[in-house]
């Protein structure tokens, strides 16, 4: 799944976050941040893997009270501590997708997860040490930060920096992991008088500060949700005991509840429905990719007790798809498998199983 091009467009005073010295007591930790900014592939085709080790502070909390029901205004909040006295403009983000949960002969717990977007995008290894919450790493689209090479600009270098707030997946040190997949009904839009988070904030939300699944599903359900850039979502939850839910708002329900649905696998259709999908077809509001969770089960099924990491990328592989303009939840752009129990990540861009980089916590 992917938030909309969240494109930043920095103006001259706005790049100048990169080296000018007059900034530097203000920037520090940006600078820092921005000079761990790595490629680490090389591909043909030029979208490539970087990972950007992040050291400035935030204030999550400070960015939800400034109202993000408004997707300007979210970004606005966070361009306001990444870049503070910057004129930068970003615009709002969009998110498609397939995930599932898996456990070895020993225990261990996985989470794969395909991210799939017709646009090619590069990817971009986000290391997330909060003050006051959990390590995590995780995976944020850059074609969604507007840089596909942000080691070629300033400006490019300075979008790298939204990446915390541009993340699709990650996993943190208790083990939690979330994938976020798009849906086929109408954007939720609570209001119930909580304080509003959006999409992005919600996996923020879920990495620096849940240690389990249930803590994961308290957070959620303590806000209303406003999903971004004009579609749907929910969240595949899982973590280090195995507890995996998919976190969805109820399409039926007029204040659109929130719920949390145990499942091993999932894809762009609604979890607590899902008796209702049928694979191979639209299902309306209830969403489409049920032929790929099936896909998934047969794999996991196969292997049951026995689910290893050298099985989550044959689930992966099953359900990977290829490039068609025409449907926004095709071509697999990155393949993931978090170590639940042991926090990893091993990921592969646009289907090459034979390049895989593992990164640890």
């Amino acid at each position: 799944m992917k938030p909309r091009n969240i494109a930043i467009a920095c103006g001259v005073a706005g790049a100048a976050v990169g080296l000018a010295a007059a900034t530097g007591i203000v920037y520090r930790k940006q600078i820092k941040s921005v000079a761990s900014l790595k490629r680490l592939t090389d591909y043909a085709d030029g979208y490539d893997l970087y990972a950007i080790d992040i050291a400035y502070d935030y204030d999550l909390d400070r960015i939800i009270a400034a109202g993000v029901c408004d997707d300007q205004a979210y970004i606005d909040a966070v361009v306001a501590q990444v870049l503070p006295g910057a004129p930068a403009h970003v615009q709002a983000p969009q998110f498609a997708c397939s995930a599932f949960a898996a456990v070895d002969a020993e225990g261990r717990v996985r989470t794969g997860r395909n991210y799939d977007f017709k646009d090619d995008t590069s990817a971009l290894l986000v290391r997330n040490h909060p003050r006051g919450g959990y390590a995590s790493i995780g995976f944020a689209a850059l074609n969604n930060l507007g840089d596909n090479t942000p080691l070629d600009s300033v400006v490019g270098r300075a979008a790298a920096l939204m990446g915390p707030f541009a993340q699709l997946d990650g996993v943190n040190k208790c083990g939690v992991s979330i994938a976020v997949l798009t849906l086929d009904s109408k954007p939720c839009d609570q209001d119930t008088q909580r304080p509003v988070i959006n999409t992005s904030l919600a996996i923020r939300l879920v990495l620096d500060r849940a240690a389990t699944t249930q803590e994961a599903v308290d957070l959620l359900s303590a806000y209303d949700m406003h999903a971004m850039a004009g579609r749907d979502y929910h969240f595949f939850i899982n973590d280090a005991a195995g507890d995996a839910r998919v976190v969805e708002w109820d399409p039926r329900d007029p204040d659109r509840a929130c719920k949390a649905t145990p499942v091993r696998q999932v894809t762009n259709f609604y979890a607590c429905y899902g008796d209702e999908v049928l694979p191979n077809q639209k299902n309306g509001e209830l969403g489409h990719g049920k032929e790929r969770a099936v896909a998934i089960a047969d794999v996991l099924d196969a292997h049951a007790g026995a689910q290893d990491e050298a099985v989550a990328w044959k689930a992966l592989r099953a359900v990977a798809q290829e490039p068609n303009p025409e449907d926004i939840t095709s071509n697999t752009q990155w393949s993931v498998v978090f170590d639940n129990t042991e926090p990893a990540a091993a990921i592969t861009l646009r289907r090459h199983w034979g390049n895989v980089d593992a990164f640890a916590l």
